[in-house]
């Protein structure tokens, strides 16, 4: 069974950085797309991040286009989304997805963004900038 397990977030100042993990187990992830979401209080999901586990391409939302970065880690069977520059309006819980089997460079950026795109998911860790 495909688990998701996400950890590094916390509490941190306006301007500061933190790197969130997401662990995969229970699967195969050379061939999956993987995401990052985050969702504020009162607030609908937002896409953050994708990447291909197969090749690396990236996709980023525009609001946090240059100041995350999203890379992984094959042996180690790990995503992981570095913030940099962080502001208040940050804070959320991020989660992270996969959706095994998929090319990337054949999915439309709109599939990249919608969580429906996404098969599996993690339980979420909190990320809170202070101002």
């Amino acid at each position: 069974q495909v688990q998701l397990a996400e950890s590094g977030g916390g509490l941190v100042q306006a301007g500061g950085s933190l790197r969130l993990s997401c662990a995969a187990s229970g699967g195969t992830f050379s061939r999956s797309v993987m995401g990052w979401f985050r969702q504020a209080p009162g607030k609908e999901r937002d896409f953050v991040a994708a990447i291909s586990w197969r090749d690396g391409n990236l996709y980023y939302a525009d609001s946090v286009k240059g100041r995350f970065t999203i890379s992984r880690d094959n042996a180690k069977n790990t995503v992981y989304l570095q913030m940099n520059s962080l502001k208040p309006e940050d804070t959320a819980v991020y989660s992270c997805a996969a959706r095994p089997d998929s090319l990337f460079s054949a999915m439309r950026a709109r599939d990249l963004r919608s969580g429906d795109t996404y098969d599996y998911w993690g339980q979420g860790t909190q990320v809170t900038v202070s101002s």
